[in-house]
């Protein structure tokens, strides 16, 4: 029985003042909230006669499906190869349980070519080559999440393809080689887990002319194939018909489009189309189209193939095929100021949690879609590349097994948790819940970034196809209480009462999740029928009849992200150790990694396989910009990194057009010396880059120093993909690379030998390493990443300029929607008004202040309520650099105090310097400041002026007792404001003239 408890809430009839309250919580002193607007309260009635049993496709509420694609997932085998329990507890997450938050893993396959934010592989880069599943990290994502759900769908499409079926389909002859491209990949993921194929989009991904005729003719070519015997298949003889009963099931989707909703009307307006296609699905809109007399094809085509409201009788499955999620970290957006008079938005605003609900809300109420995927739902390629920072799961340091779960996954959970989501059977028996488009509505602002600030309703009703129970979800992402009254009528509830979660942002004072998807109440209906409750501002509601009280699944919090620790490993690059000079290393032969448990047999069972094996040869902690990156078997038999891409291969349709390049490390890494052996394989050239510090970008230009060599011997350093300086040496086949960046120098070793030295005047601090050719296949081994005696390797820490543990003082503009990607979680904050703060803490021997900047701030600066600078200048600075960099701190706890004098100031993010720092360390400039500041007296000089004074030479003489953790870029800095104090000394009696 369920326990009832007394409740403040009441019918608005029986309590009209109870009824009109804004919450359970005392809420912070706070303005006045606007008027309510005219259709407050909202009332819902559910009507059992409307919950449409019999639609079993366009209704049926499928919940969520992510897209693995564009190395969007390149980071998560490494994840599961370096942490397992903590991969393995992120696919329960994410797929298990009773009420699974993700029932379908979209799959766009690679072509080795960058479509987005990074290259997936080719499964079949030649029309020869076995097809190999396993290179591409979706198969095996879905694999695994069929371990913990059996019902998981699968679907696959392309945006590009690779060239040998290019080729052919610019001619106008490849539908064969696209097919053949299809099938053996389909049939090689089936061998290898078990699992066929449940959906396939034949068209182009984001195609603005849907191509109708290759989707019917591949149709036809699916469910007329028999040739399943195929030794390129592989598929035993006992298992050949079981493999053609499921392929000969694989469903259509038509057609992913973006900007054009031609599909829908094509569907409608072609018979034979109609028959082929099972769903359809477009991107990044919640709306149809309303164009021409109602009932003709173009007037509200999607919601009429959901309804089954058409000529044909039929209902089909309608997608928000690709679509995002939240921008940035739901626990820094709660500190921004976008809300009236500078207020919070809390967990609301555009691109936040709750535009993503209402997305939700709004895609089914204007297009009756009930499936919306996430492109993507976990972000597991280094930060940097395009289209950063917009997923639930930050899964970005294999090597730490940091995960963040965002709380937009509590706000998601308020739609699939609530309800049995999913694809009915053939027997319409599974008891998936029905979409009730007569109970839903959104009349909230947008058609992609939502914003619900105008306070209309927005709610979606979801009811069990036998009227025994619903939900009715509500979001509110405006400054306003919004109240609703909900009835349910011809239904066959047994208890009327309904479970009220919520889920919002804090109140003053409280930790940030104390609302996250909590239990708040449980209401009855009142004597007219209606059940009334009042949803906080810039909150999501459930309203269900399920009793989940006691429900530990529902009441489960997410884990806690752990710490983010920098790559920094022995010499094998597996394990972490700080105490030698290796940062990482690889070559490639990976003895030091164990075997991976793989999900198979349609998940029914795990497999344990060789590291390469489970991986389809692909290399640790690299993420793919372009190219065909591989491990392979070199002449004599050992393991190199390969890029495979040559000539043949070369794709001249990619989105992202740019020569083979490949990313790893950590953008923490500061100063270090990078080496790699490169040979040149093919006979008709090659060319072969090592880059250091790489920020941001996706070509091999955008590592800030590079050099690069042919086997003729000519090289080039170059900043930022533009020449600097030029050279040659004796040709070969062979070739050691090295590049050391030590503060502002920056110098190219060829075969051990120094070519170049570089001076910066404006240096890239901070960045990973890349590799990078030209389309000839090359290779690559012995990758090694050192310590440079007298520097610090990097910076231990990163502290978002949201982070609620930095406080700000003055005006100051902090801003989280319409983010740019290339921020820190798509946030910033900004000041240029005099006298406005920040007070950062930090544990380590300086901070960089980082953010994109004029170099206009002026700046004061304290650290433990010191002086350390007056009238600092910023330096102009892109995004992700550093604009002001304070070094030669007491390695220790710290806070940093920084007063705008003059200018203007972004700010992004905060790094904390590490003190683990090898060799000598030269502290002659410190000496000389102090030998020159000489003998000097308190007395004689102005209180202001001796205190900036007294600080530096106190932290010079600390430096010359041996200070743990300084650095040579520290020393200098000691001196530098030793100097600077001295020359700001005022005396006394210059005061008094």
């Amino acid at each position: 029985m369920r326990v009832r408890r007394r409740t403040r809430w009441a019918s608005l009839a029986a309590t009209t003042a109870l009824a009109l309250g804004t919450g359970l919580a005392a809420a912070p002193a706070a303005p006045a909230a606007p008027a309510a607007p005219a259709d407050d309260p909202v009332e819902i009635v559910l009507d059992g006669n409307d919950i449409r049993a019999d639609n079993v496709n366009g209704l049926t509420y499928k919940g969520l499906g992510l897209l693995s694609c564009n190395s969007t997932s390149n980071l998560l085998m490494d994840y599961k190869a370096e942490h397992p329990a903590r991969y393995w507890q992120l696919i329960r997450i994410l797929f298990g349980g009773k009420n699974p938050l993700i029932n379908h893993v979209k799959i766009e396959m690679g072509s080795d070519a960058n479509t987005s934010t990074g290259a997936d592989p080719a499964t079949m880069r030649t029309p020869d080559e076995l097809a190999d599943a396993s290179r591409s990290p979706g198969f095996q994502l879905a694999a695994d999440a069929k371990t913990v759900n059996a019902d998981l769908k699968v679907s696959i499409l392309r945006w590009t393809m690779p060239e040998w079926v290019q080729k052919e389909w610019d001619k106008g002859t490849g539908s064969d080689d696209m097919y053949k491209w299809y099938k053996e990949t389909i049939l090689d993921a089936y061998q290898k887990y078990g699992y066929m194929v449940d959906y396939v989009d034949p068209d182009t991904n984001e195609t603005r002319d849907p191509d109708e005729a290759f989707v019917k003719w591949y149709k036809k070519a699916v469910v007329t194939d028999t040739d399943f015997s195929d030794p390129r298949y592989g598929i035993p003889a006992g298992r050949r018909d079981k493999a053609a009963k499921a392929y000969h099931d694989i469903k259509i989707v038509a057609s992913d489009e973006n900007n054009t909703l031609d599909i829908g009307p094509a569907v409608l307006g072609d018979a034979e189309l109609f028959g082929a296609v099972d769903a359809v699905g477009y991107h990044y809109t919640t709306e149809d189209r309303r164009e021409g007399a109602a009932g003709s094809d173009t007037y509200l085509p999607y919601t009429r193939l959901a309804t089954g409201e058409n000529k044909y009788a039929q209902d089909k499955e309608v997608w928000y095929s690709e679509g995002t999620a939240s921008f940035g970290y739901t626990e820094y957006r709660v500190n921004n100021t976008e809300g009236p008079n500078g207020a919070s938005t809390g967990i609301g605003g555009v691109q936040s949690s709750l535009d993503l609900a209402n997305r939700l809300v709004k895609s089914y109420a204007a297009s009756k879609r009930t499936h919306y995927i996430f492109q993507p739902a976990i972000g597991s390629f280094y930060e940097g590349a395009q289209y950063s920072h917009k997923e639930l799961v930050s899964a970005r340091d294999p090597w730490s097994g940091h995960l963040h779960y965002d709380a937009a996954l509590y706000v998601m959970q308020h739609f699939t948790q609530f309800a049995k989501t999913g694809w009915e059977n053939d027997t319409n028996t599974a008891g998936i819940w029905r979409t009730v488009p007569e109970a839903s509505h959104s009349g909230v602002n947008g058609t992609e970034n939502l914003d619900g600030s105008n306070g209309a309703p927005s709610y979606m009703t979801l009811a069990d196809p036998g009227r025994k129970d619903f939900s009715t979800v509500v979001v509110n992402d405006s400054d306003q209480p919004k109240t609703y009254r909900i009835k349910a009528v011809h239904m066959r509830l047994g208890d009327p009462a309904m479970e009220v979660w919520e889920t919002r942002g804090p109140d003053a004072g409280q930790a940030y999740d104390a609302n996250l998807k909590h239990l708040v109440d449980e209401i009855r209906p009142g004597t007219d029928g209606f059940s009334t409750y009042t949803v906080d501002p810039r909150s999501v509601v459930t309203f269900t009849t399920l009793d989940r009280s006691g429900d530990e699944e529902t009441r489960q919090r997410l884990p806690r992200p752990g710490q983010r620790t920098v790559l920094d490993t022995d010499a094998t690059g597996k394990k972490h150790d700080t105490r030698d000079r290796v940062l990482y290393a690889d070559d490639f032969g990976y003895e030091e990694e164990g075997r991976v448990r793989v999900g198979t047999a349609d998940g029914a069972r795990t497999t344990s396989q060789p590291y390469l094996t489970s991986r389809g040869n692909q290399p640790r902690y690299m993420v793919d910009q372009t190219g065909a990156w591989e491990v392979g078997r070199d002449t004599h038999g050992n393991n190199v990194l390969y890029q495979y891409m040559d000539q043949s291969m070369k794709d001249t349709h990619a989105w992202n057009r740019n020569t083979p390049n490949t990313t790893v490390g950590d953008f923490r890494w500061e100063n270090y010396r990078a080496t790699v052996d490169v040979t040149f394989t093919d006979p008709d050239g090659g060319l072969a880059t090592l880059g250091v510090r790489q920020q941001k970008g996706m070509a091999a230009s955008d590592a800030a120093y590079s050099v690069r060599i042919g086997p003729d011997g000519t090289w080039t350093f170059s900043e930022y993909g533009t020449a600097v300086e030029k050279g040659t040496v004796a040709p070969s086949g062979t070739y050691r690379l090295a590049l050391e960046a030590k503060g502002a120098s920056i110098t190219a070793f060829i075969d051990g030998r120094a070519v170049h030295t570089y001076q910066d005047p404006t240096p890239e601090t901070e960045g990973r390493v890349k590799l990078g050719t030209d389309f000839h296949r090359t290779a690559f081994d012995n990758l090694k990443v050192e310590k440079v005696d007298g520097y610090t390797p990097y910076a231990e820490a990163q502290l978002d300029d949201m982070d609620g543990s930095v406080a700000y003082d003055g005006t100051w503009s902090r801003k989280s929607a319409y983010g740019d990607a290339m921020d820190w979680y798509r946030s910033t904050s900004t000041s240029q008004s005099a006298g406005a703060s920040f007070d950062v803490p930090f544990t380590g021997t300086g901070i960089d202040v980082i953010g994109g900047n004029d170099g206009s701030a002026v700046l004061d600066v304290y650290v433990d309520g010191k002086p350390v600078a007056k009238d600092a200048k910023t330096a102009a600075s892109g995004k992700r650099r550093a604009t002001y960099a304070l070094r030669g701190l007491p390695d220790r706890p710290h806070t940093a105090r920084f007063v705008l004098k003059s200018g203007k100031i972004v700010l992004d993010a905060f790094h904390a310097i590490s003190g683990d720092v090898d060799g000598p360390v030269d502290t002659t400039p410190v000496r000389r400041a102090l030998d020159e500041a000489g003998a000097l007296e308190e007395a004689d000089h102005t209180p202001d002026s001796w205190a900036l004074f007294d600080s530096a030479s106190s932290a010079a003489r600390t430096a010359l007792r041996g200070q743990k953790g300084l650095d040579t870029l520290g020393a200098g800095q000691i001196a530098h404001r030793l100097d600077d104090a001295r020359a700001r000394l005022v005396r006394k009696d210059a005061t008094t003239r």
